[in-house]
């Protein structure tokens, strides 16, 4: 699993505003509660089980903070943690530490929690060649750190934007008037470097696009029968169409769609429907 953080113009952003949103023209508690020059140890630790996502935003916090912030990691992205569980130690500047912490922990466990509910996903597809992906529906300019996470929980990510997929869903069936065929050529002709996608409905709609060869096919909202019968049709038209299954996939039902013989189920709940993993911040002078 690919676990290059994004240390991107994006990452940057979000840390930079999220200090100013929080900083504003000063921490006025910590100017009165600790000392200049006052030096002390942390430990982000876990306070319920999960998979850890984000440590090295820590490192781009504290460089455009203070420097002086020593960060020691000890359970990397995409480690399994138990409750009372060490993430992390910061040593350093009390006034930095005590100013970043609330950004800090806000990314993690917002980061974690997406690792952590697609770890669970993941088990549930244990044993087939399913994959657990992703979706766009993730928080506007949050989408790289998002999308990383999932990776950390094993998941795998769909297309990023709208850039390096062409995507041909209900809507552009119904805009273009039920010619997929020419939107499949279209495609080919002006995007030959791009995988095309595009969402069934109907089991009638797979017969249609079986016959294009497209890259993968999206059964929305297909119930296990249904999904069982769209994979004994591609095989036997011999197409190298994968399918993935997609529209109100949980933890309850995706691994009826692993075992129907799918190639892939995408989750938005990864993205806009997690709890954040409970982590703390806590010091010693």
């Amino acid at each position: 699993m690919d676990l290059q953080f994004p240390a991107d113009d994006y990452t940057e952003q979000l840390i930079r505003m999220s200090l100013m949103e929080d900083l504003g023209s000063g921490d006025a508690t910590t100017s009165i509660t600790v000392n200049d020059g006052q030096v002390i140890r942390a430990e982000i630790s876990a306070r319920e089980p999960g998979v850890v996502a984000g440590l090295p935003l820590l490192d781009i916090l504290f460089e455009q903070m203070n420097t002086q912030v020593n960060i020691e990691t000890i359970a990397p992205d995409g480690t399994p943690v138990q409750v009372g569980d060490v993430v992390a130690v910061l040593e350093g500047p009390a006034a930095s530490i005590l100013t970043g912490e609330r950004i800090l922990l806000n990314f993690m466990q917002n980061l974690s929690g997406i690792a952590s509910l697609t770890s669970l996903y993941v088990a549930q597809v244990k044993g087939t060649h399913c994959k657990v992906l992703d979706t766009r529906k993730t928080l506007p300019g949050y989408r790289h750190l998002a999308k990383y996470a999932v990776r950390c929980g094993g998941g795998h990510n769909h297309r990023m934007g709208l850039y390096d997929r062409i995507m041909l869903k209900d809507n552009h069936w119904a805009a273009a008037g039920n010619r997929v065929a020419d939107l499949v050529a279209a495609g080919r002709q002006q995007y030959p470097k791009l995988a095309i996608e595009v969402e069934v409905d109907t089991i009638d709609q797979l017969n249609q696009v079986l016959k294009l060869n497209v890259e993968w096919i999206m059964l929305d909202n297909f119930s296990f029968s249904e999904t069982q019968q769209a994979v004994q049709l591609r095989n036997e038209a011999q197409s190298n169409s994968m399918l993935e299954s997609s529209g109100n996939v949980t933890l309850e039902t995706i691994g009826g769609y692993s075992q129907a013989g799918v190639d892939a189920a995408s989750v938005g709940r990864l993205t806009h429907s997690i709890q954040a993993l409970d982590l703390g911040l806590d010091m010693n002078s």
